[in-house]
This record gives structure tokens, C-alpha cells and sequence, in this order.
């Protein structure tokens, strides 16, 4: 009797139930793929021996985005693999589901490092940051404005800079703050004064400085001269097409020297360069430089592109590294290794290193995971299809089973 082949149908289909129920339990594991199972039959000397599981096939179709807030966890909207470092062992994952450790590293549940593309693991290294000066790295602040060509000049021979007199400048503005060695800030306010024409047809302007409202010149120590240039004005030309010449210099020098508070001597230089003197109101255009208070970490953001940025409470950001992303010829070809991770096989072939939202690999979501691809209505249709199959198997052998026991009565 052919018991073997409705045995083969039996165990087929008992397979094809565990991979079903294996889906079902993972209808809610983030980053999980479906499975689903593929027959062959088998044939000896054009006799059908029955059926047998072919191959177990993933289905790494991208799951449903939801958005969780939570800034380290993380979704590839397309295709792709973050790329985890576990035993010494590169392991991949659409599971971006991460925490910190006490030292910095990105981690899964199961502790698995985050890399970056040189499979190093990602980690922060800096969880406070000291007070640093304007300028104490040679670092330049940039300061640009448009300076109004319809500006009254005025006559330094007989009109003497008075920091309480309007009319002894053309304007003043606070261009923003700068900070001494302890990290205290200081708003930094910027005179301007259109002093005339010079015999090369440039115009002229006059730039002073003060540090929370006291002039430069004012600032002096145990009665100590401070240095050349402080409290003197720096001066500014613009050409004919309201510029500032080729070949002039756009950085001015200013020395406040000791502040008084315990502090080193705060000097630095401003760029100026991209100022312009337009027929156009005064406008500040931008202020940038590096000097901050000291602060603490506060928390990450992570870019689409990857970039993983940490954040301290002095508003300052610095960036740890950019995550390493991975994609495969045949993903159906890796190995599950359980844990929400796969691992590379020949079938799938060597990890093709890159970047979010480059190439053949999408970019991150922050603040979000995908969800499970298992489709659950599918998953219970096919259950009862696998059912029925299993049944139709057994009975069979059961069959077979009457039928012989029947001819066994006969003799």
C-alpha cells in the first residue's frame, strides 16, 4: 500500500502549519519578515512517491511604518539592513529598535551593536563638554549685514563717537552672544558709523565694539593699558558696486582683554566678509561662532541620512558617526539567526556597504519602526487550507490502514 506518499502530505503540510504559526506569533515583532513554504513532488521510475518541502521562502516586502516618538527608534523607509555587530560577528536587522548603553553604544534588546559602514560600533564618547571662549581655537565668528549706502555720513573731525549719542553713529545693533573660558555669556553689540569717502572713491565705515553694553575702551584692569586696538575703531571700504574690494582683508581684530570675572582675556577676530553697503535698510544677516557655555548630554537625533548627532544642554551638537547600511543581491539567501537578525551566506552574497537614502538603500525615519510584514488575514486563510490538507493526508492513511486490515481478514 502507498502508505509513504500520504505521509509525505502529512509531514509537508504539519511544516507548512509550523510555519504558519511561526507568522502568526510574530504578527507583532517589529522588523519581521513572513515565511512561507514551497512543495516538490518526488517521482521514482515515473512513480509519485508522495511530496516534500522544497525550500522555506522569506518575504522581505516592507512592513507598515508607525510612528512611535522615540528618537532612537528607527525605520528604512525602502530596502536595507542595519548592519549589527554581535560576538565579533556581523549580523543585519530591520528591527531598528534601539537603546543606549551606560557607555554610549547603540544597542538592541539583545545587546547587538549598531556599526557604522567600517562595521565599527557606533558610540558616544563625550557626555559633557567643558566651556570653551569665542575664539580659542583660532576659530573666526562670521558676521555679515547689509549697511544702508543712504546713510548720513559723519565727520569724525568734529563729531566725537559717544556710545549715548544716536547722532555720533549710524547704527548699532546686537549681533549676539560670545563666551569667556568659564563659559559666561556676553552680548556683543556692534557699532557702525559711515565716516565718508576716501581718494579712491571707497566708502568708509568705522566698526566698534561693546560687551554687555560697556565700550571696549572701558574695559581695564589693575589700570593696566589694554592693548593696540581695543576700544580703537576697525574700518571697513566698499567699492563703487558696494562690496568690499578684492584683495581687502574681511577680518577685523578685537581685544576686550580681562573681563573682571576670574576668566582669561577674551580676544577674537569677526569675518566680515559678504557684507555689503546696499541702498537697502540695515539688516543683520547672520552671526555665527563657537564659543558655548558648558553643557551636558541630553539625547541624539539621527538624521535620514544616518548621521547620528548628540545634543547637550548648551544648545551645542556634535556628531558621533554616520550608521553603517547594508543591502544584498538575494536577501532570500540570508540565514535567520533568530533575534530579529539575519546573517550573510553564499545564496545571499557579501553585504553591499552604504549609506541611508543612497543608492539601493532607503533612507531612516526617526521616531519610527516597521512593523511586522506578516499579513494576518492570509496567514489564517492558509491555516485552514494546511488543515485541511493534514486531514486529507491522515485520512488517507487511514484508509490504506481499513483496506488493508480488510484484506488481512480475507485470508
Amino acid at each position: 500500500m502507498g502508505f509513504s506518499q500520504s505521509l509525505s502530505g502529512v509531514n509537508a503540510a504539519s511544516s507548512q502549519l509550523d510555519t504558519i504559526g511561526n507568522n502568526i506569533a510574530n504578527s507583532q515583532t517589529v522588523g519581521y519578515k513572513s515565511s512561507s513554504v514551497q512543495f516538490a513532488d518526488i517521482y521514482a521510475n515515473s512513480q509519485g512517491l508522495g511530496t516534500r518541502v522544497a525550500d522555506t521562502v522569506q518575504n522581505f516586502g516592507t512592513g507598515s511604518l508607525e510612528t512611535t516618538g522615540r528618537s532612537l527608534d528607527l525605520a528604512i523607509a525602502g530596502d536595507g539592513f542595519f548592519q549589527f555587530s554581535q560576538n565579533e560577528q556581523m549580523a543585519y536587522s530591520r528591527n531598528g529598535q534601539l537603546t543606549m548603553s551606560a557607555d554610549g553604544y547603540f544597542e538592541n534588546a539583545q545587546g547587538a551593536r549598531l556599526t557604522d559602514q567600517q562595521g565599527e560600533p557606533l558610540q558616544v564618547t563625550e557626555f559633557s563638554q567643558g566651556a570653551q571662549a569665542t575664539g580659542a581655537n583660532g576659530d573666526v565668528v562670521a558676521s555679515e549685514f547689509n549697511l544702508n549706502a543712504e546713510a548720513e555720513t559723519i565727520d569724525r573731525g568734529t563729531v566725537d563717537f559717544d556710545q549715548a549719542d544716536s547722532d555720533s553713529y549710524s547704527y548699532v545693533t546686537n549681533a549676539g552672544t560670545v563666551y569667556d573660558s568659564l563659559g559666561v555669556g556676553h552680548d556683543m553689540s556692534l557699532y557702525y558709523t559711515k565716516t565718508g569717502t576716501n581718494a579712491a572713491g571707497e566708502t568708509e565705515w568705522e566698526v566698534r565694539t561693546a560687551l554687555d553694553g560697556e565700550m571696549a575702551q572701558d574695559i581695564d584692569i589693575d589700570g593696566d593699558t589694554l592693548p593696540d586696538g581695543v576700544g580703537q575703531p576697525q574700518t571697513i571700504s566698499f567699492n563703487e558696486n558696494g562690496q568690499i574690494p578684492d584683495g581687502d582683508a574681511t577680518t577685523r581684530n578685537f581685544n576686550f582683554g580681562n573681563l573682571g570675572n576670574g576668566s582669561a582675556p577674551l580676544a577674537f577676530d569677526i569675518d566680515f566678509d559678504g557684507t555689503t553697503q546696499y541702498g537697502a535698510d540695515f539688516e543683520l544677516r547672520s552671526f555665527a561662532q563657537e564659543g558655548r557655555t558648558s553643557g551636558t548630554f541630553v539625547g541624539v537625533d539621527i538624521t535620514e541620512n544616518g548621521e547620528i548627532m548628540a545634543n547637550y544642554s548648551n544648545g551645542n551638537s556634535g556628531a558621533v558617526g554616520t550608521i553603517g547600511m547594508a543591502n544584498f543581491r538575494n536577501p532570500e539567501g540570508l540565514t535567520p539567526e533568530g533575534d530579529n537578525l539575519w546573517t550573510a551566506t553564499q545564496e545571499s552574497g557579501a553585504a553591499l556597504l552604504g549609506q541611508a537614502g543612497s543608492g539601493q538603500i532607503g533612507s531612516l525615519e526617526s521616531g519610527t519602526v516597521e512593523a511586522s510584514n506578516v499579513d494576518l488575514t492570509q496567514e489564517l486563510v492558509d491555516m485552514i487550507i494546511a488543515q485541511r490538507n493534514f486531514q486529507a493526508n491522515n485520512n488517507a492513511i487511514q484508509t490504506q490502514s481499513d483496506i488493508l486490515e480488510t484484506v488481512t481478514n480475507l485470508r
